[in-house]
């Protein structure tokens, strides 16, 4: 039994040094070395096809421009302030139960502030009326950032925060703020047929500017909505504003807004309301319902 284990003792250290052949764990030194040479070269070469493709990949993007648009969706629109699925629930009696909406309006409205747009190496004013795209140069020529144009916060009227810091949900008349969102190097274009647009946009259609409308999206809520209000510049987004040439180039960019003024709601009833921008480069989808519009459903107790 004793001979058994010296023999197997013996083995294992035998197996990890083989002093009569200068073996270590069962191979020699030389034979040691063409492994090691094999798989540094192996995964050498591995890295390199890998840093190589990488390489190659980086030389096709560019750092102002996605390289591929062709599956961009057209811009969502969004508005503020946000809630849970959509739903704008508050009482007129308890400013507690609206403050998140109002907080919500004025922080996002902070960098609209006239003092945020005072230097003029950034901003620019490009006019107190719709006009047409702002065309600051292709995205890849040398010309750096980008200035960008002015939004007087004053256009936003009754729902600037201004003169009413509750922004109507005091009264039971609250505002939505609404933008379209960020697209590279997107240029929107107005509608080209009236036929596609509702009844109240219908001959009033400007050249430059890509309008809003909202309706009950109930047929049970009609008439329940009363009358809706638009402020801003014309009173949808203008195209001087566009195209947004992305954060390394306009990090300053400010999105043309429009506020939606419920002057008329219903209260004690769920209204469901629906907002659509029309342009001829602007669809909507049943998968996504912030493509190109939203719903949004209000609850006003008193």
């Amino acid at each position: 039994m004793s001979g058994n284990k010296e023999s197997d003792g013996g083995g294992w250290k035998n197996f990890m040094w083989n002093s009569e052949k200068r073996e270590f764990l069962g191979r020699t030194g030389c034979s040691w070395l063409k492994i090691f040479l094999f798989y540094v070269i192996f995964y050498g070469c591995l890295a390199g096809i890998f840093i190589g493709t990488i390489q190659a990949l980086l030389l096709t993007l560019s750092n102002y421009k996605p390289t591929y648009q062709d599956r961009v969706a057209p811009p969502g629109l969004s508005h503020t302030p946000r809630s849970d699925k959509s739903e704008i629930a508050f009482n007129i009696n308890d400013p507690t139960t609206y403050k998140k909406y109002t907080d919500s309006m004025r922080s996002f409205l902070g960098k609209y502030q006239t003092d945020q747009q005072k230097a003029e190496s950034k901003f620019e004013d490009c006019g107190a009326t719709p006009q047409t795209y702002k065309d600051r140069g292709s995205l890849e020529n040398d010309l750096g950032q980008r200035m960008a144009c002015r939004f007087n916060i004053s256009w936003l009227q009754q729902c600037s925060g201004q003169h009413d810091p509750t922004f109507g949900f005091e009264e039971g008349k609250p505002c939505l703020i609404v933008k379209l969102n960020r697209i590279v190097n997107f240029r929107p274009k107005v509608p080209g047929n009236e036929s596609s647009l509702p009844e109240a946009l219908r001959g009033k259609v400007n050249p430059n500017l890509i309008p809003i409308h909202c309706k009950n999206k109930r047929e049970d809520d009609e008439g329940k909505i009363g009358e809706i209000k638009y402020y801003g510049l014309g009173e949808g987004f203008p195209l001087q504003y566009y195209p947004y040439y992305g954060k390394l180039l306009h990090p300053q960019y400010l999105q043309p807004l429009v506020a939606i003024h419920f002057t008329n709601l219903t209260v004690g009833h769920e209204l469901r309301i629906e907002c659509k921008v029309y342009g001829a480069n602007i669809d909507y989808s049943e998968k996504d319902r912030y493509q190109g519009r939203f719903d949004v459903k209000f609850t006003i107790s008193s």
